[in-house]
């Protein structure tokens, strides 16, 4: 069979978000795809079910069903904004249920199936106001200039399309969830005055029947950074399930909210849990039956665990490990659904262990990460993945990635963001992918390992496997490089000062100087205050950038808020001053996430412009 291309990027089919109807028998998710034509990433709903093919619903996303299963809900774009649409499940087409001027989120059922809540922006949006800010939470990435919105909670009523504001006030509501009776919405939110200053958020319900906002109540107390709470039913009583933080940066933790006091889960992990986000994979605590299922990260794999109740409380087991990485779960009668990676498949859902659907491009042959084991010059053991074609016996040109977060990590699972990564393997490259310090899914004290010591802390973790690759003969020490997206742009700077054995660097969303980003990412105050606290030049690979002699690519979003494109803009002109070979790629409206999310050309773009700059400066001929 053929090696990846490039132009497979148009074929590649994401699973996302599954929703198991209620009497377990089908799974409603979204299905994602590229489309060259439009240039646009299109969402569908698809129906999946033990013993048929799967099924198009309609366009649209964030499926979710009535208590009933007769009628399901989702978002669908009007006129450029999402609105919830009704979908009968015996026939018909979708039905528009709200207006919402600036857009709803995604649609969550009362017990009672009478009403939905969602989240909106709100507030009265001109594009030509000036923008007036008072604190630094002023923007946002991905959104832009707030222009005072926030984001409220919002109920409709099913029958009659009625919707009422159920929040208001200077804060941004995260997703609710309702209380089994249906008289409250439970939601996590800061609302601390100096919240753009400080890490906090708490835990608030409010009455979700008045006819007008009411005032939230708070449920959780200052000793607990809260991201979330959903309450969970279970047969004998119901929990308020909420994630947190003790540190602002750590190990999120599930915690139970009663009457009386929050009380810890115990796990028996010394693992972060995953709840979900872009770019962090993961799922919605739930219940099945009395026992608690879960997502947490281990070894860069994000796994769906299982923590019974009764005498064997505390001992969280996997439902799914290995080499597959969770990406959303449901449960209903009985039943758990997910969507999850391989190595050879970027997502499939799956119904009590079987697969439901087949999404990987059935006609290519793919190469799989090989897991590593490298240790730092401490002693410390570093996982890391090796990509390559193993049939190759001599020493290649070998790419080292850099990860983002600082706290994510690789994993073995295919990737379909990175698809130079194929195309590299085919091309006689290996690819070096390493989870250094502070990655996630090696426990605590390692993820917390580079606070106030970005560079220096994690650096040597990177050349020691570089330097074991050379020494196995597998990696040409004459023909390295180094990339890296978001803090792996950063360490693409940083390395590069550092050394002059990489031939060719590739910053794409990158930091090359934390002073100036303290003050103009949407998070830089509290990348300041909490991550890089300290001596942000000791940390900052600007203070080193007349060392730097290395061909270097620079690919960034002009839209970016969160690492702005003045990064790479300080970066570009610095080594243009020095005479060093620069370019500098920018991609009009792009988030920091657009190579996750953003237009597909531009997606196919910064993986061509990888390739095109690797065989220029590492395998070719410098033009």
């Amino acid at each position: 069979m053929p090696r990846l291309v490039l132009d497979d990027l148009y074929r590649i089919a994401v699973p996302s978000d599954p929703r198991l109807r209620p009497d377990g028998g089908a799974v409603a998710y979204t299905l994602t795809t590229a489309d060259r034509d439009s240039d646009q990433n299109q969402a569908e709903i698809w129906l999946a079910a033990p013993g048929s093919e799967p099924r198009r619903l309609a366009s649209g996303s964030a499926a979710r069903w009535s208590p009933d299963g007769r009628l399901l809900a989702f978002l669908r774009p009007v006129d450029g904004h999402a609105q919830i649409h009704l979908l009968p499940m015996d026939g018909g087409e979708p039905r528009p249920l709200t207006s919402a001027s600036l857009g709803a989120g995604a649609p969550v059922w009362s017990p009672d199936g009478s009403r939905i809540a969602y989240s909106a922006p709100y507030g009265d949006l001109d594009p030509h106001a000036p923008v007036v800010a008072d604190t630094l939470e002023y923007k946002a990435d991905g959104t832009g200039l707030l222009r005072g919105l926030t984001t409220q909670l919002f109920v409709v009523d099913v029958a009659t399309g009625d919707a009422v504001q159920v929040t208001e006030g200077g804060f941004h509501a995260g997703e609710p969830s309702w209380s089994p009776d249906g008289l409250r919405l439970a939601f996590a939110a800061s609302m601390a005055a100096d919240r753009d200053l400080v890490v906090e958020s708490a835990v608030y319900a409010v009455d979700a029947t008045g006819p007008v906002p009411g005032k939230p109540e708070r449920l959780t107390g200052p000793d607990l950074i809260c991201t979330g709470a959903w309450w969970l039913a279970a047969p004998d009583r119901d929990r308020l399930m909420v994630a947190g933080l003790r540190e602002a940066i750590g190990h999120a933790r599930l915690y139970t909210l009663g009457p009386d006091a929050l009380e810890e889960v115990e796990t028996g992990l010394d693992r972060n849990v995953m709840t979900g986000a872009p770019g962090y994979p993961g799922a919605v605590p739930a219940l099945l039956g009395d026992d608690l299922l879960f997502c947490a990260r281990d070894q860069g794999r994000t796994h769906l665990y299982r923590l019974p109740s009764g005498p064997t409380a505390g001992k969280a087991g996997k439902i799914v490990g290995n080499d597959f990485t969770v990406s959303g779960v449901s449960v209903a009668a009985g039943r758990v659904a997910w969507v999850a990676s391989s190595p050879l498949s970027a997502g499939d859902v799956y119904l009590d262990g079987e697969p439901l659907t087949h999404h990987a491009l059935p006609d290519v042959d793919l190469f799989t990460l090989r897991p590593r084991t490298f240790t730092a010059p401490d002693g410390t053991p570093i996982e890391g993945f090796v990509l390559r074609d193993e049939t190759r016996t001599t020493p290649g040109p070998l790419l080292l990635d850099v990860h983002g977060g600082p706290h994510n990590a690789w994993s073995p699972a295919f990737d379909g963001a990175h698809l130079y990564h194929q195309r590299l393997a085919a091309d006689g490259w290996t690819v070096l992918l390493v989870n250094p310090r502070a990655s996630d899914g090696y426990g605590e004290d390692f993820f917390t390992a580079t606070i106030g010591a970005w560079g220096l802390a994690d650096e040597q973790d990177f050349l020691a496997a570089v330097d074991d690759l050379v020494a196995e003969g597998v990696a040409d020490p004459d023909r390295l490089a180094v990339a890296g997206y978001s803090y792996g742009g950063y360490m693409a700077c940083w390395l590069s000062t550092r050394t002059g054995r990489f031939k060719a660097a590739i910053p794409g969303g990158c930091v090359s100087d934390l002073a100036s980003m303290a003050g103009t990412s949407d998070a830089g105050s509290l990348i300041k205050a909490y991550e890089c606290r300290g001596d942000l030049q000791a940390q900052s690979p600007i203070a080193q950038v007349a060392r730097v002699t290395t061909p270097t690519l620079l690919l960034h979003g002009d839209s970016d808020d969160r690492c702005p494109v003045g990064q790479a803009e300080q970066w570009f002109a610095a080594l243009r001053e020095q005479g060093v070979p620069v370019r500098l790629v920018r991609y009009p409206g792009a988030s920091h996430l657009f190579i996750l999310n953003g237009r597909p050309s531009h997606r196919y773009d910064f993986n061509e412009r990888i390739i095109t700059w690797l065989e220029q400066w590492v395998t070719g001929s410098p033009s």
